[in-house]
């Protein structure tokens, strides 16, 4: 039995909406970053779904999110260190608190 595409994209819907429901109603830098994250995910789960359901036999939507797994890593360790920096000059990672270092 073959599982329909609707099984994978309305919890990408629903992981996608968290995010954004998240990234904007979060003070906090590392929520924010997490949201952030979870909707990068939703967007792997897309490329990997539709690839699978539109070309059968390739692999280019594997590929695309293998590289978008790349890169979300790679700007998640670039975020933790801007964060881990903010909180030795701020001593905390909220995001109203930046505007203390235009100073």
């Amino acid at each position: 039995m073959e599982i329909k595409l609707l099984c994978y994209l309305i919890p990408s819907l629903v992981m996608f909406c968290c995010g954004v429901y998240g990234f904007l109603t979060r003070k906090n830098m590392i929520a924010m970053l997490i949201s952030l994250e979870l909707m990068l995910n939703a967007v792997d789960i897309n490329f990997a779904v539709i690839n699978r359901y539109l070309f059968p036999g390739s692999l280019e939507g594997m590929f695309f999110t293998l590289f978008a797994i790349a890169i979300a890593a790679a700007e998640t360790a670039l975020a933790i260190a801007i964060i881990i920096n903010l909180y030795r000059v701020t001593k905390n990672v909220n995001v109203k608190d930046v505007n203390k270092l235009k100073g």
